[in-house]
């Protein structure tokens, strides 16, 4: 059994900066247990983030953010978090795949979410480089460039009326070719998206990564210089708030007090599992915010 005065969930960007923070205090035993998987995983490059002006990848952000950690004396395990419990009424256990017990006096879960991206080669290489998920985040990357929007139903159909803003050359290709409303059609007919209903065969791109365009399962190949998805059926990791008494929304995404970030006695929450904007920047703020709060939290204990 491994006994900490904090276990971090997660070591994307929200657990990252939570561990900084933490760290920080030189006060505290903390534990950042991540399964190495992830959004961030995935993200060739970030282009909206302080101080990177030409952009930064998840993988390097990652390596430095657990560098910053360690350097406070944060501790780092590889292991996925299965299953959640309350032993005492301050005592969180946690039990990893790997048989592992760990156990501490708050916990924060920075689980995050999975998008639903369909195995389609050559689009996973190019995700956060030229193709991208978040229209808050990376709209700006499209502005005036010729795009295809890879989707299904009306989750694409929904982005598709996001993104025309940005273009006035917009192709949706429905992938899994499921069902539009006749109003969402209309809708997207009138703001100028083209729209085909088709298997992508593949995205093909230069070597670095540079979307050049899609070949359909027909034969037919669609130029493009950038790329969005959005299939929607997204998997929010909220289970282990679940099991420690956290409220989950009906989006399955997890309530928490907008202040402190705290979703549950003992339990703080941050990054995407939250109700909010899905931005890095967002998480690393809501990452701090929680540190801080459970800093307080273990002061409190530490004093009876």
């Amino acid at each position: 059994m491994r006994e900490m005065d904090c276990i971090i969930v997660g070591g994307g960007i929200a657990g990252l900066q939570a561990a900084i923070q933490l760290g920080r205090y030189s006060s505290h035993q903390v534990l950042v247990v991540d399964a190495g998987e992830g959004r961030s995983t995935l993200c060739r490059t970030y282009h909206n983030i302080l101080g990177y002006p030409d952009g930064v990848s998840g993988k390097e952000l990652r390596a430095i953010g657990r560098m910053q950690a360690e350097q406070t004396g944060v501790l780092f395990e590889k292991d996925r978090i299965i299953e959640a419990m309350r032993v005492h009424e301050d005592k969180i256990r946690l039990k990893g795949s790997s048989g592992t017990l760990y156990q501490a006096k708050t916990v924060l879960l920075a689980t995050g979410l999975s998008d639903r991206i369909p195995d389609i080669p050559g689009l996973k290489s190019t995700l956060g480089r030229t193709v991208y998920v978040c229209p808050d985040c990376d709209g700006y990357e499209i502005q005036g460039k010729r795009t295809i929007l890879l989707g299904a139903g009306e989750a694409g159909a929904n982005m598709a009326m996001t993104l025309i803003e940005r273009t006035d050359d917009l192709l949706y290709i429905n992938h899994e070719q499921t069902a539009i409303s006749a109003d969402l059609h209309r809708q997207m007919k009138q703001a100028g998206v083209r729209y085909l209903e088709a298997a992508v065969q593949e995205v093909q791109q230069m070597g670095d990564g540079h979307i050049t365009g899609v070949l359909t399962e027909d034969g037919q190949i669609f130029e493009s210089e950038r790329g969005f998805i959005a299939f929607g059926g997204n998997r929010v990791h909220y289970e282990l708030a679940e099991q420690l008494g956290a409220v989950i929304a009906d989006n399955k995404h997890v309530e928490a007090n907008p202040r402190s970030m705290q979703a549950a006695p003992h339990v703080w929450i941050a990054g995407d599992l939250g109700l909010h904007a899905e931005q890095a920047t967002v998480a690393m703020g809501e990452g701090a915010i929680a540190a801080i709060w459970i800093h307080k939290a273990l002061q409190k204990i530490a004093k009876g």
